[in-house]
C-alpha cells in the first residue's frame, strides 16, 4: 500500500437555510452531514486519482451535537489511509456559526470554538 495522498484534506463550507429544517427547534437530519461527507470524498478522489470514485461503506458515525437551520457548517475529509484501489477518509462535520433569534429575526453568531456535530469514517473506491 502506497501512502501517496494520505493527510491529503478537503473542506467545504456551507449554510444550511431554513427550508432544510426537519424537526421541531430547527432541527437538521443527521443525513444532512453524510450528504455533505459524500461531497467532500467526491472532491477528494478527483483531486487525488483524476475520478470522482465511488463510496462504498461508513464504519462508524457520531452524531455528537445537533445542526440546526441557519448554521454555518464546514464538512472536512482528510485521506488516513491509501490502499491501491481504496481510501480510508476520517470526515468531521463542525458548526462555525449560528443563529441567535434571541438577538433578532437575522442576528447570527461567529463561534469562538466551532461545535462538532459529526464525525465519521468512510472508505470510498476509485478505478
Amino acid at each position: 500500500m502506497s501512502a501517496g495522498h494520505d493527510g491529503t484534506a478537503v473542506t467545504h463550507r456551507r449554510y444550511i437555510p431554513y427550508s432544510h429544517a426537519h424537526y421541531g427547534g430547527d432541527l437538521v437530519d443527521g443525513a444532512y452531514a453524510l450528504g455533505m461527507f459524500g461531497d467532500v470524498a467526491t472532491e477528494l478522489c478527483i483531486l487525488t486519482d483524476g475520478d470522482e470514485g465511488l463510496f462504498a461503506s461508513y464504519s462508524d458515525v457520531q452524531f455528537k451535537a445537533p445542526i440546526r437551520a441557519g448554521d454555518v457548517v464546514e464538512a472536512t475529509g482528510t485521506i488516513t489511509r491509501t490502499g491501491t484501489r481504496s481510501r480510508t477518509v476520517e470526515f468531521t462535520l463542525v458548526v462555525v456559526c449560528r443563529a441567535d433569534p434571541d438577538k433578532g429575526e437575522s442576528a447570527a453568531n461567529v463561534l469562538d470554538e466551532p461545535i462538532t456535530a459529526t464525525t465519521a469514517t468512510g472508505t470510498v473506491v476509485v478505478p
